[in-house]
């Protein structure tokens, strides 16, 4: 890393917490003149900007990008305080904490766990299932004895602020509920562009807090969660996973991407699509949000409601923005 590159990792570390959390990104990442952004990061949600960091940290020291997005989400994997994520993700109606994860990089290749209990970083068990078989998906305990096989260790993942959270739900649940709350959730997708042009993306989750046993949602699903094609670009979503798989939505930005539409257009489209596809299903549509990145380096963002924001790296800083979203209140 250069000095005056490093100058700038350290800076934008030092920004922890501060940034540009409400400043609407408009068409500041547009590239100029046909140029090229790289390497470039983006996440869901802006809470610690960590795993942005530490993928940039990666990218920074001429990392590639299948590194940089499975360890940047490792370390909201690993944050007990991460209520949604990894160790410390609230549980399911039997206080049971089962997680999904997803990666894909830019040869085309796909790994995917869902259901998987009692395994810390479920990303990294993915791209496992990618690398070391010929398969793309490994579900519940066949998914449990793989990792266990290649070193990884049997572990409780319910903290004790997630069980008191999980105990006072089951205290007040009543006839009424369905085990979905119209609540934002922030599962955390990352893509990323490194140096050499090759993108690859993660996706990880303990899902929906209280959901049924057995629930998979749309994070392990390829096309759905997570979707990545080097020539075009990458798409990955965050919130209800049921109103995501029923568009595949993150494929639909890849296509629409690569038929000409901005990564914003994209995301804006699949957003619509979304909306409307869903709206013989339920009254009112459940919180849900896309980030795409390009091969130039651009990047968009777009959620169905308020509330959505997301992190970004490039030209070695990390700052948090708001998104635009569709359904006005």
């Amino acid at each position: 890393m250069s000095l005056i590159s490093r100058r700038k990792f350290v800076y934008a570390s030092t920004l922890l917490g501060v940034g540009l959390k409400f400043i609407s990104p408009s068409n500041i990442f547009a590239s100029k003149n046909n140029s090229v952004i790289r390497p470039v990061v983006i996440s869901t949600w802006d809470r610690d900007r960590k795993p942005n960091l530490k993928a940039w940290e990666i990218l920074a020291n001429g990392g590639n990008s299948l590194d940089a997005v499975e360890q940047g989400v490792r370390v909201a994997e690993d944050d007990p305080e991460n209520n949604s994520v990894g160790y410390g993700g609230l549980p399911d109606e039997n206080g049971i904490v089962t997680l999904d994860a997803s990666i894909m990089d830019w040869k085309g290749r796909a790994g995917a766990v869902a259901f998987l209990q009692n395994i810390k970083n479920p990303i990294s068990v993915a791209r496992l299932v990618m690398e070391k078989t010929k398969h793309v998906m490994l579900a519940g305990e066949g998914a449990k004895r793989f990792a266990l096989a290649y070193g990884f260790k049997e572990e409780n993942l319910l903290t004790e602020k997630s069980r008191q959270a999980w105990i006072k739900w089951k205290e007040s649940l009543s006839k009424e509920d369905n085990w979905i709350g119209n609540e934002s959730h922030d599962t955390i997708t990352m893509l990323a562009i490194d140096k050499d042009g090759n993108i690859s993306g993660a996706c990880t989750t303990s899902g929906l807090r209280w959901k049924i046993h057995g629930r998979v949602g749309d994070s392990p699903i390829i096309g759905a969660g997570l979707y990545v094609d080097n020539d075009v670009g990458a798409a990955g979503a965050t919130g209800v996973g049921e109103t995501i798989m029923r568009t595949l939505g993150s494929f639909l930005i890849v296509e629409k991407m690569r038929e000409g539409m901005s990564p914003q257009e994209a995301c804006e489209f699949a957003v619509k699509r979304l909306i409307e596809k869903n709206k013989n299903i339920i009254k009112e549509p459940y919180q849900a949000a896309f980030i795409a990145l390009n091969k130039k380096g651009e990047i968009g963002a777009y959620a169905v409601r308020d509330g959505f924001d997301y992190v970004v790296s490039m030209n070695g800083e990390t700052n948090g923005y708001k998104s635009k979203f569709e359904i006005k209140e």
